[in-house]
């Protein structure tokens, strides 16, 4: 079971700091200031301290909207800051959906069904994603690992496993073929049941208005999936996909290839339908890992994993039925 969470990130207190106000800075709100010099620092703490008047300009209290003259020195109070690059903490409201997403648990191995728009590890201005999150509220297991990933928009099954050893298992069996991978997929028009399989070679990183993307070229490498109609929807297909391969945004792109894009799909998707199924409240990309099925290397036991879809997937699958 998960543990108690870990404390806040650690935090580093500053000293008292007198700054001169130059030409540069002359103009500039004090709480602006602050949260410039203050950098990590909420703006709850910034506004606190300058109502308080632990901030001084000039040895004089002032208020946020304080506009900084040249010449102007200003008492910056000690504050505890989190410490450079610390993920910030986990918040009760993701901490309770994190767990209420635990779809399986063993000594070795966690299944979580992702929600969308969390990105799986922080980065490029994500300061915290599902790993850092999840080591939060696993602190006493000191091998958290990312056994794969998901996109940011793509929501379900996720495996991350608690040991090395573990890891090392599951990376095995993914070389061998050994998982199955299933996702669902609502795409644009009638997608023909006859097509079980698209092989189409993938390039990443292919540079087009300035947008890094995927494409469909002969020099790519080979990449395999598997696809089965689920459920005709009038001008739109529910289908299954299996990536035999796994390269990046392969199943979109096979999609985007076949003249059926995933309905909601920023970058490889048509903006019109995104558009409008937007309006109809559906505002992200219908891609879910739906099922896993493998051998839990820490039990030795096959599994079966499955992830229901969140309401907004089922709400606009009732909505086309």
């Amino acid at each position: 079971m998960p543990q108690k969470p870990t404390p806040p990130p650690a935090l580093t207190a500053t000293s008292v700091k007198f700054v001169s106000i130059d030409d540069d800075r002359a103009g500039q709100r004090i709480d602006n200031f602050l949260m410039t010099h203050l950098k990590g620092a909420p703006k709850s703490l910034i506004y606190r301290i300058v109502r308080k008047g632990e901030v001084r300009v000039n040895k004089g209290r002032i208020k946020p909207d304080y506009k900084l003259k040249d010449g102007d020195i200003v008492r910056v109070p000690p504050v505890k800051l989190p410490e450079p690059n610390t993920p910030a903490a986990v918040g009760k409201g993701l901490e309770k959906q994190l767990r209420d997403a635990i779809l399986y648990e063993s000594p070795g191995l966690l299944i979580i069904n992702k929600p969308h728009g969390l990105a799986v590890h922080g980065g490029s201005g994500i300061n915290l994603g599902l790993i850092e999150s999840l080591r939060q509220l696993y602190p006493n297991e000191r091998s958290l690992e990312l056994v794969h990933r998901l996109d940011r928009d793509t929501s379900g099954c996720i495996m991350v496993a608690k040991k090395r050893s573990t890891l090392r298992a599951i990376h095995a069996q993914l070389r061998d073929g050994g998982i199955d991978k299933v996702y669902q997929a609502l795409v644009i028009g009638g997608w023909p049941k006859a097509c079980q399989k698209v092989d189409a070679p993938l390039l990443k990183n292919v540079v087009q208005s300035g947008e890094r993307m995927v494409r469909v070229v002969q020099e790519g490498k080979r990449s395999i999936t598997r696809y089965r109609v689920l459920q005709s929807l009038g001008q739109f297909t529910l289908i299954e996909a299996r990536p035999i391969t796994g390269r990046t945004h392969q199943i979109r792109v096979h999609c985007q290839h076949m003249g059926h894009p995933i309905v909601g799909d920023p970058k490889y998707g048509v903006d019109e339908v995104n558009q409008v199924q937007r309006q109809l409240g559906l505002n992200r990309l219908f891609l879910h890992a739906a099922q896993l099925r493998l051998v839990d290397p820490s039990t030795e036991k096959k599994i079966d994993v499955r992830a229901p879809l969140d309401l907004r997937l089922q709400h606009a699958v009732e909505r086309l039925s």
